[in-house]
């Protein structure tokens, strides 16, 4: 497509989305910026906070804009913010908004693992958003991510906290494969798949190189600290996530960390072109 006029991005004050609305901003694109909470406004942004997505409003302030990334999303539940409501609700309500003010481009971050055969509640909300998109007529680009590693990340500030605490927990045998991708190269796909037609409707698979188990990626990261790495029972460690809010991980975290999904890394490197940050060499330099 030619260069867009104007990007919106939803979910704007999480991890993900402060960083492309970022690296947008530097490279001169205008951006209107949607979120819940308060966040920092970066050159080039119109930045709207509204205390529900839903909001009437928004159709009037998101008109004359070419490309929606939709950011906006859950990996928990409560009784106030289940995965039906927030994965495919919002989802709906956006892909709709873009089709009435003519949006020519819709980004959606789903999951790594999502599937028609998939028996997870997480990542079956994520296939029926994903669904929705394929069939709504607009032109999309769907990915799916691992784990995406930067600064501030949510992964690596739980080793961190956990470090602080002097150990750090490893669930069952910490076998189960993981495939980390920095966020700068996720920025660039994302740039990417604005631009090229060759990422118009597609899915791909938002994975690093490598591919790294849990427990080798952990004593990695807190090889040159003095922090015990120790391994805890699976059925601890689901009991838990099940009985206690405040457990490092929850149950649908533990789910997709015992899954270890990984995904086809050699698309993404073809599509794009990019050369790929390397975890690996990142936390054997760190």
């Amino acid at each position: 497509m030619n260069e867009p006029k104007k990007i919106v991005i939803t979910g704007a004050s999480g991890f993900v989305a402060k960083n492309i609305r970022k690296f947008l901003s530097l490279n001169h694109y205008k951006l209107i910026s949607i979120a819940r909470n308060n966040f920092k406004k970066y050159k080039n942004e119109e930045k709207i906070i509204l205390e529900k997505y839903d909001d009437p409003s928004l159709l009037n302030k998101i008109k004359n804009v070419d490309v929606l990334i939709h950011l906006v999303g859950t990996g928990k539940q409560s009784v106030d913010s289940d995965f039906e409501s927030i994965n495919v609700g919002l989802t709906k309500h956006f892909v709709n908004l873009s089709k009435k003010t003519k949006i020519k481009k819709f980004i959606y971050f789903s999951g790594l693992g999502v599937s028609s055969t998939t028996p997870l509640g997480y990542f079956i909300s994520k296939y029926k958003a994903e669904i929705l998109i394929q069939n709504s007529g607009l032109n999309y680009t769907i990915f799916r991510p691992s784990y995406i590693i930067g600064k501030d990340d949510l992964f690596t500030k739980y080793l961190k906290k956990q470090i602080q605490n002097s150990s750090i927990e490893i669930p069952g045998s910490g076998k189960f494969l993981i495939q980390p991708i920095h966020i700068n190269d996720v920025e660039q796909i994302v740039l990417e798949s604005i631009l090229e037609k060759k990422f118009d409707n597609q899915i791909f698979d938002l994975v690093g190189p490598e591919k790294i188990s849990f427990k080798d990626y952990v004593r990695l990261f807190s090889k040159n600290s003095d922090v015990l790495v120790k391994k805890i029972n699976l059925e601890d460690a689901f009991h838990r996530a099940i009985h206690t809010s405040s457990s490092e991980f929850g149950v649908d975290d533990l789910n997709l960390l015992l899954g270890g999904f990984t995904g086809n890394h050699e698309k993404l490197k073809e599509i794009s072109g990019i050369k790929f940050q390397s975890i690996l060499g990142l936390l054997k330099a760190c």
